[in-house]
């Protein structure tokens, strides 16, 4: 785990501008205490109504950028397992809320779960690779396997930074579902 300079706790918010931020990254990182335990990001970009505009508008490792070329997934990276870099200057204007999750691979089919991860964390970088915030997570629940670790949103015409860490059982067909993404099989 890289040191993070700017922790949050659960339900704290920050703000990452005054306005819009331009282009910030938000990285990912965590370990498992079970081998076949191995985690995702995705992100989910929401209008006002909490749903995705579209069936496109999220972005996972299937589906790397998202529709409007604002968001973009990159993995295998030197001090986080996986980022996903956000150029506002780009954001289609509906968007007002983007949701970052963890989801275990294989969850239901491994019987694997959050209990069986540890150090996981999110921290979000400006342009210059410095911390604005970070949210290490500290509470890890055996009936979760997609965790809702952040997010990032508008209000009142500025972007905020919220350390959620709320947990679902849900994976990431299920997620879809919960924020609108029609998922054919």
């Amino acid at each position: 785990m890289p040191r993070l300079s700017h922790p949050l706790q659960k339900g704290q918010k920050a703000p990452l501008a005054n306005g819009t931020p331009g282009v910030l990254r938000a990285c990912f990182g965590w370990n498992a205490s079970n081998a076949q335990c191995d985690a995702d990001v995705s992100a989910f970009l929401l209008g006002a109504d909490g749903k995705v505009p579209g069936d496109s508008w999220f972005v996972f490792y299937g589906q790397e950028k998202s529709p409007d070329r604002s968001c973009h997934l990159q993995s295998g990276l030197p001090c986080d397992r996986q980022c996903i870099t956000v150029d506002f200057t780009k954001l289609n204007p509906d968007v007002k809320k983007i949701v970052f999750v963890l989801t275990i691979n294989e969850a239901f089919e491994k019987r694997l779960h959050f209990g069986m991860m540890k150090d996981a964390y999110m921290r979000i970088l400006d342009k210059n690779n410095t911390e604005i915030a970070s949210f290490p997570m500290t509470e890890y629940y055996s009936n979760v396997i997609s965790m809702m670790i952040g997010e990032i949103y508008e209000y009142r015409g500025s972007w905020k930074f919220n350390a959620v860490g709320n947990g679902v059982a849900k994976d990431l067909a299920g997620l879809c579902a919960l924020y609108g993404v029609a998922v054919s099989n």
